[in-house]
């Protein structure tokens, strides 16, 4: 069962890059805005995470392939998802400074996790964790990115959610909020039991995760109605 498990993120890989070209498409259609650049780089860093995941569980793990899935899997997780979702919440220059503190602890993460040394001792043949670095401290700069991936997309979508649901016009809108608001939270939750070494709870959380985020999106997409955004001419998540 387990080595099935293992094999579940070729399959997220695969509908995030369909994803990935989908929301490339309404960038380019809506004229490249912000938000729409970052929930595109989002779902492409999510894809080469998943992707990474993916090469371990067929090949075997290697230490490259193991940094590449902590930089794009712990630190880059959320944050892109949750950076479009701030374009929409602020305006572009209170935006444009979060990203700017954000990126930068990213990057100093990222160096470090590159440097950091590996304990082969506690390396498993078919299993990534982070407790692997010998260079401990550097896990403790993630709970930072993950708070702030936290905040604005699980917590954004939440509170457009709350908003959308007091008119019976925006249901779909509603849905679709909820949608990926769930959908941001079960990666989180199956990070949290990658501390534990259960990585095998990651891969179908990614997978219900990406699946969600998806149908969210979908959902808003196909409603007719106008939007909250568009009505009142007022920064709020949606699409």
């Amino acid at each position: 069962m387990i080595e099935f498990v293992q094999k579940v993120p070729i399959l997220t890989t695969l509908l995030s890059a369909i994803f990935f070209v989908i929301l490339y498409k309404h960038w380019v259609y809506k004229n490249k805005p912000s938000y729409l650049f970052w929930w595109t780089a989002g779902v492409l860093c999510y894809g080469l995470g998943t992707l990474t995941e993916s090469i371990v569980g067929v090949f075997g793990w290697s230490e490259p392939v193991f940094k590449a899935w902590y930089v794009l899997g712990a630190l880059l997780g959320g944050f892109p998802l949750a950076q479009g979702s701030v374009y929409l919440i602020f305006n572009k220059r209170t935006a444009d400074i979060m990203m700017g503190v954000i990126v930068s602890v990213i990057v100093i993460a990222s160096i470090l996790v590159v440097m950091s040394p590996v304990d082969y001792s506690l390396v498993e043949p078919t299993r990534l964790t982070g407790h692997v670095l010998v260079w401990k401290k550097v896990r403790l700069i993630t709970p930072i990115v993950n708070i702030y991936a936290f905040i604005f997309l699980v917590g954004g979508a939440a509170y457009s959610a709350f908003r959308y649901s007091k008119d019976s016009r925006f249901k779909s809108r509603f849905l679709g909020n909820v949608f990926i608001a769930v959908g941001g939270l079960l990666p989180g939750i199956g990070g949290s039991f990658t501390k534990f070494g259960y990585t095998e709870v990651l891969y179908v959380t990614e997978l219900l995760g990406i699946i969600l985020i998806y149908l969210g999106y979908r959902t808003m997409r196909n409603d007719k109605n106008v939007s909250l955004y568009e009505a009142q001419n007022q920064k709020t998540i949606l699409v």
